[in-house]
């Protein structure tokens, strides 16, 4: 039975608000089981600590809360009345922390990607559209640039990177590595052959796209050693779309990314050339402040790219997981 309405006027105490929420839970406990050691049993707590801490908040709320005998407690009307407020204080709190909980497992707020432009276009405002889907109270801003962004210095969360990296207190989380390939259309290979070194193309037209350093100096590899091969042409593209275009038509040989060229290889209108002597690959990663990672819009837009890049982009079959390290991004 409830007992009659709780009236008390707090003393000065030396009980403090995270005291008083701790002598709550001791004086549930001792109201449950009708005996101070069994109380102090169940609170992991010695016998001596749990009567301070019940004589405390007796103090503190100027009342008694149990009459003691010397084999068990009884509880009093006040008690009574007291443990109602106690346990609508006990479930209020675990009601809040529920709540929190599920607050910062759902992603909200606003997230700042960038990635190149290309790459972007293709493979990243497709993932980040899938994700939106999913993830209704997050917003989120793509900046497709074909340049490094300093992350920090411009308050971009996360950076989708074709490059190797160097050290730093960036965070990379490598997805897989990237291609560089050599391609030129069927009617050009037919007109001037297929090269078979790379030395060829010195007396070929090429292409010039300026987003890989020097646009006229091409890197290989021969013989398990790295080939620098200088190339000449008469037309230079600053974007990916119309360095492709340009290559489709015939106009000389292109450097690419192998995803900038798939389709073009699927279709038949690009051919692949001197595969045997690709440069390194590039690594593919995702660059990030490691203070970012703990928020729920960054840890879980960061394993929706990385799984959507790996099926989007085929991971390599003598691929291995490779789990976040620390890199310096330049």
């Amino acid at each position: 039975m409830p007992g009659k309405p709780f009236k008390y006027c707090a003393r000065r105490s030396n009980l403090g608000r995270m005291d008083l929420l701790h002598a709550i839970e001791v004086f549930i406990a001792i109201a449950e089981r009708g005996n101070l050691t069994r109380a102090a049993e169940a609170l992991s707590q010695s016998l001596p600590s749990v009567v301070r801490t019940l004589a405390a908040l007796e103090n503190h709320l100027g009342v008694r809360l149990f009459n003691r005998t010397t084999r068990r407690v009884i509880i009093t009307e006040e008690g009574l009345a007291y443990r109602d407020h106690a346990m609508a204080i006990r479930m209020a709190i675990a009601e809040s922390e529920q709540a929190m909980s599920r607050a910062q497992a759902e992603p909200t707020g606003s997230l700042t990607l960038t990635a190149s432009v290309s790459f972007g276009e293709l493979h990243v405002a497709p993932l980040v559209a899938s994700y939106l889907k999913l993830h209704p109270r997050v917003d989120m801003q793509l900046l497709l640039l074909d340049r490094v962004v300093n992350l920090i210095e411009e308050g971009v969360d996360l950076a989708v990177r074709i490059a190797p990296l160097i050290d730093s207190s960036l965070v990379a989380r490598h997805i897989t590595d990237v291609r560089q390939v050599v391609a030129a259309s069927p009617s050009l290979l037919a007109a001037q052959g297929t090269p078979d070194n790379p030395r060829d193309l010195a007396g070929r037209c090429c292409i010039f796209f300026g987003g890989f350093g020097d646009a006229a100096v091409w890197d290989f590899v021969v013989n398990g050693r790295p080939m620098r091969v200088k190339v000449g042409g008469r037309m230079t593209c600053n974007t990916v779309g119309a360095n492709l275009a340009s290559c489709i038509a015939g106009q000389g040989f292109g450097r690419f990314l192998h995803y900038q060229v798939q389709e073009a290889f699927e279709r038949g209108q690009l051919v692949p050339v001197l595969q045997d002597h690709e440069p390194p690959t590039r690594p593919l990663s995702l660059v990030y402040p490691r203070n970012r990672h703990g928020l729920p819009r960054m840890s879980t837009m960061v394993e929706h790219l990385y799984s959507g890049l790996r099926e989007r982009l085929g991971y390599p079959r003598n691929g291995r997981h490779q789990p976040s390290c620390v890199a310096k991004v330049s």
